[in-house]
């Protein structure tokens, strides 16, 4: 098969590409390697106009496949890829907002883009190659667009200094692991999780990725030159001029008096009443027939257009605060009975309650993907019921949004989360949201915060985030608003979200609506958020500063003990016999490390000291020497069976019964007797020796039973 291939080098380095008849029928595709990972990217053009849409049909997927890795999994019954996994999801998120800026506004046609993974080493990350096999594949076909884009992945810990494109397992000890994509020189789309970076690593980071971006795109465009189709003609959505100009002129006075308002849900009900009298209005005018269906497209361009001009020209903001104000926050903790731990962060109209449930070490999130398998102790689960923007709609799993926004708050909060040896427990957060208006995954991760801290989680330090946004024009000129919300989050040209502690940042996530974002204006964006971030933190530290010294009443206890290694086999016994007895007798849950290390997980004290009681027992070591207590459980002609605890047993041989000659063991013990022996033998295979003679202790307990059997025997 004939390929043409080519190289892209970045951080040291190679990227190969591969064009060839894989995929042929696609508009454009692309075979991407670094190492033995390896991406097949394809890009699809509908061939029919979508006029009726309102918005461009893209489709952005990123499959996995098990195979790439070597792996099968799935049930027994069902050994194939099901729905992607969260990785996927975020991954392809991550391509869709890099590409979907680059598109015509008002272009019409469907279009796909697949990145399909199929095959993967153990160093090298799919999703910065998922990013770039994009653009090329969309760049060489005839879909209009006007990339390329080229991404970045940047680690950075004081001990290594900045790493481009680093491994999986040079990733594991970074302070600082971010993304960053976008066209010619600038920045369209970040993501990033930190321990508590300061802004200006951060800042310095960003630099890097820059330049390493420009290099890949100028390489991109050489390629694209010798590649690339010519650009297909495809509709542009366009209105009637003539309707156009009375749609301007009825909203001239009117759209100001509906937009800035301050309550989002009268600002709503304006509007609407607005865009009703204007179908109205022109009905009465003239019939324009299907023209009619114009009117959202032109009514929502000129709210666009007088959100950015009386933000750039006047500061002036839909709901009449300063650019860099915060709305008016408010916050009640231990909001629900019966939970381990709750908190309400209200920011405006964005309300998001925070629940944390406590669990046993055994109730991780277990993991099974291409990339990662293994546990997961640590999860923030993020609902957005449609009731939260006032508007019906189905309860479903969660969406990308959702996903999105979950897998946000969870890297936010990540790194101030207790180590499993401080603290055992499995932690869950679930935040609903129960009213939105811009920002909700920034709420989200502040009452997580306050949440956890009433639950009584050691977290180090309180977790706040802010959502900022962007107005630019053509000229160049801008401005940078605080805690945007509806209208600026849908007009505005970016949302960076930057959550972080009072020491650093902690999780960022950018995407913009323009080609992209520069140095100075992102350093701005930086300083803003992060005089908000401190001023949202105080306002937190007010209600609750310190994680509560006690743990919820109702959270389940762990207690920590440890046994030797090799004695986990006698507590988990044949089948698992053992260890389930004992949990189905004290009702507590038992985790066992391959250190060990037993975590008992109980409802209340009691409970949970049975269990340990019940695991010493089993595991105990019984040496030569030690008075041991046992029952006589069979009596044999030469000695009596004792059973010293579960699964274990000593021989008293008769021999060892009293110091004297003993003719008949009935004469000294009995079955059922409790006696107190010592243990004269330990074999090597397990087998115990024990004895009734030698201490003073035991002379007494044999005359007693001598006794008794001379009695029993008149």
């Amino acid at each position: 098969m004939e390929t043409k291939k080519y190289q892209l080098k970045t951080g040291g380095k190679i990227i190969d590409l591969e064009f060839s008849k894989l995929a042929e029928l696609a508009n454009g595709s692309v075979v991407v390697k670094i190492g033995e990972t390896v991406v097949l990217t394809t890009a699809v053009m509908g061939m029919n106009e979508r006029p009726d849409f309102d918005f461009f049909p893209l489709l952005v997927d990123y499959e996995e496949k098990y195979y790439a890795a070597g792996k099968i999994y799935g049930s027994r019954f069902i050994r194939r890829e099901s729905r992607p996994t969260e990785t996927a999801i975020l991954l392809a998120r991550l391509i869709d907002r890099t590409i979907r800026p680059l598109f015509p506004n008002l272009m019409r046609r469907d279009v796909q883009v697949v990145s399909t993974c199929l095959s993967i080493d153990e160093e090298n990350d799919p999703d910065v190659l998922g990013i770039i096999a994009a653009s090329i594949a969309l760049a060489v076909s005839d879909i209009p667009w006007q990339g390329p884009v080229s991404a970045v992945r940047l680690g950075w810990s004081e001990k290594t200094g900045f790493v481009v494109n680093p491994t999986y397992a040079e990733r594991e000890n970074f302070d600082l692991d971010i993304i960053a994509s976008g066209p010619e020189d600038k920045i369209n789309m970040m993501e990033a999780g930190a321990k508590e970076v300061p802004e200006s690593i951060i800042l310095e980071a960003l630099n890097i990725t820059q330049r390493e971006i420009k290099s890949l795109n100028q390489q991109q465009i050489e390629i694209i030159k010798e590649m690339g189709k010519p650009k297909a003609e495809v509709m542009m959505k366009k209105t009637d001029e003539i309707l156009e100009r009375k749609i301007k002129g009825y909203l001239k006075d009117k759209l100001e008096q509906a937009v800035y308002l301050n309550d989002k849900r009268e600002r709503s009900n304006k509007l609407s009443e607005l865009k009703e009298d204007l179908i109205n209005y022109l009905k009465e005018k003239e019939d324009f027939g299907n023209g009619l269906k114009e009117v959202d497209l032109v009514f929502y361009e000129e709210l666009d257009k007088l959100v950015h001009k009386n933000i750039i020209e006047k500061g002036k903001r839909p709901d009449l605060r300063a650019l860099d104000e915060i709305r008016p926050i408010e916050i009640m903790i231990d909001i629900l009975p019966r939970i381990h731990g709750s908190a309400l962060f209200m920011r405006g109209t964005t309300h998001s309650l925070s629940v944390v449930t406590l669990g046993s070490p055994g109730d991780v999130l277990m993991l099974q993907g291409m990339e990662f398998t293994g546990e997961k102790r640590f999860i923030h689960h993020y609902n957005f019921p449609g009731y939260s923007v006032g508007e019906v709609a189905p309860l479903r799993g969660p969406g990308r949004r959702e996903i999105g926004h979950g897998a946000l708050g969870e890297k936010a909060i990540l790194p101030v989360i207790p180590s499993k040896e401080n603290f055992p427990y499995t932690i869950r957060i679930v935040s609903e949201i129960l009213s939105s208006n811009g920002s909700t995954s920034m709420a989200a991760t502040c009452s997580s915060s306050l949440a956890l801290m009433a639950a009584g989680v050691p977290i180090k330090e309180s977790v706040a985030g802010i959502a900022m946004g962007l107005m630019s024009d053509e000229s160049g000129a801008y401005k940078i608003i605080t805690d945007i919300q509806g209208p600026e989050d849908q007009y505005g040209d970016m949302d960076c979200k930057i959550a972080g502690t009072k020491n650093g940042v902690t999780a960022i996530q950018m995407d913009s609506k323009i080609k992209g974002i520069g140095n100075e204006i992102l350093k701005e964006i930086f300083e803003q958020a992060k005089k908000a971030r401190f001023s949202i933190l105080e306002k937190m530290n007010q209600i609750i500063s310190q994680p509560r010294e006690n743990l919820s009443q109702y959270a389940p206890r762990i207690y920590t003990i440890k046994i030797k290694p090799e004695k986990i086999g006698e507590l988990i016994g044949p089948g698992g016999k053992i260890i389930q007895a004992i949990i189905r007798a004290t009702g507590a849950a038992i985790d066992v490390e391959e250190d060990g290390t037993i975590f008992v997980t109980a409802p209340d004290e009691t409970k949970a000291n049975l269990a340990i009681n019940e695991i010493r027992e089993v595991t105990r070591e019984i040496a030569e020497g030690e008075i041991v207590e046992g029952k006589v459980i069979e009596i044999r002609d030469f000695g009596a069976i004792v059973g010293l605890g579960r699964k274990k047993e000593g021989l008293l041989h008769i021999s060892e019964m009293a110091p004297y000659h003993v003719n008949k063991v009935e004469e000294i013990v009995h079955l059922g007797d409790i006696l107190k022996l010592k243990v004269k033998k330990v074999e090597a295979n397990g087998k115990i020796s024990l004895s009734l003679k030698n201490t003073d202790s035991q002379k007494e307990e044999i005359n007693k039973l001598r006794n008794r059997g001379a009695r029993e025997n008149r």
